[in-house]
């Protein structure tokens, strides 16, 4: 969808906020001390498999956290880069990205069972994440990966990325994903983290940027211009310096302007 055809059609909906419906998305179990506390405030969340952080430990002790709180289990495989977090781009082959992603989804989706919870989603990390929003190949290959491990999973990506297209090309369910608390550039990319201006550090830009994206589908980027989006999920950040406020102030004004929170 050009932004000309969003324009179009988000211009011509009516609907009104109480009609409106968001999950709420939270990466975890990388080892920030922020997870339990922002669990309360969000629908689902999305657990390092060991390659960008974490481990079979953190996995299983996210899991319950996720059980206690009844908050819906995702995995969240990134690049095998501890030292960088997963935020290096990597070129692989069509062979070792599958095996890459395909062994850390079913990892989690292992140890999920094991502890009585279904494995929900599957989102992509940093680089990775980023590289599959824009390379067909990359978004192709993660795609088959998850629909081999469980076409049931719910597929988290970018919205209006090679990710969410290609997953209806591939008939892998999708979820369009808006982030509250990074900006974005004219195209509708992420703008890069090696920029000073990637993270929305201001509590309130953060929330306005969250209602925009959900109640009004559009987000303003970097240059000031509107682009168009589709919103099924909101993704926060455990890792940020205000990562708990963000949580807590962006769900409790979603709740008063009566958009729902809940799973996909």
């Amino acid at each position: 969808m050009t932004n000309e055809q969003a324009a179009n059609f988000y211009a011509n909906r009516h609907i009104t906020n109480h009609m409106l419906k968001i999950d709420l998305n939270c990466d975890m179990g990388e080892g920030m001390h922020t997870d339990e506390a922002i669990m309360p405030y969000i629908s689902s969340a999305n657990i390092a498999c060991g390659a960008h952080a974490g481990d079979e430990d953190t996995i299983k002790r996210t899991i319950a956290l996720c059980i206690k709180h009844k908050v819906a289990a995702g995995a969240h495989p990134g690049f095998a880069d501890k030292k960088n977090f997963g935020r290096t781009a990597v070129k692989l082959s069509r062979e070792a990205l599958y095996d890459l992603f395909f062994s850390q989804v079913l990892l989690v989706k292992t140890i999920a069972a094991q502890m009585g919870a279904a494995l929900h989603h599957v989102k992509p990390h940093g680089a990775l994440y980023n590289m599959a929003a824009t390379d067909k190949v990359y978004a192709q290959t993660i795609l088959k990966a998850v629909k081999d491990i469980d076409p049931a999973l719910v597929f988290y990506g970018l919205s209006n990325s090679y990710m969410t297209g290609e997953a209806k090309a591939l008939n892998v369910k999708a979820a369009s994903e808006v982030f509250a608390d990074r900006t974005y550039q004219d195209d509708g990319t992420l703008t890069p983290r090696t920029k000073s201006n990637a993270l929305i550090t201001d509590t309130s830009t953060a929330v306005k940027q969250a209602i925009q994206l959900v109640a009004e589908n559009r987000v303003i980027s970097v240059t000031g211009k509107t682009v168009f989006v589709k919103a099924d999920t909101l993704c926060l950040h455990s890792d940020g310096a205000h990562a708990i406020v963000f949580a807590k102030t962006i769900f409790e004004t979603l709740q008063q302007k009566g958009i729902s929170i809940e799973t996909i």
